[in-house]
């Protein structure tokens, strides 16, 4: 079955980017991609995703908060931020909302 991943992103240029680059890997399957952090929530808590892989800053809910809502809920789904942004403190709340890499 390999690793399953749920991807968030609101650009969804750079959504179907990371989910094809993902794809071409044989043992990663990205099951559902979301362009809010309401629906990458919703799709983490109700299919149990391996690796949830989202945006920093989405609408809805950022992914800070939506790493935040999965470690209480889904301790075992690990979180990977992704963003473009170098803002001080990023990676330290990244951190403490529960992700476990930042990039």
């Amino acid at each position: 079955m390999g690793i399953r991943v749920v991807l968030a992103e609101d650009q969804v240029m750079v959504l179907g980017a990371l989910a094809a680059l993902l794809e071409l890997e044989g043992d990663i399957q990205v099951i559902a991609k979301a362009a809010n952090g309401r629906d990458a929530l919703r799709a983490a808590e109700t299919m149990s995703p391996d690796v949830l892989v989202t945006d920093i800053e989405m609408p809805g809910l950022t992914g800070l908060e939506v790493a935040a809502a999965l470690k209480a809920s889904r301790p075992r789904v690990r979180t990977i931020i992704l963003t473009t942004f170098a803002r001080p403190g990023y990676l330290r709340r990244a951190l403490d909302s529960g992700a476990r890499a930042t990039c």
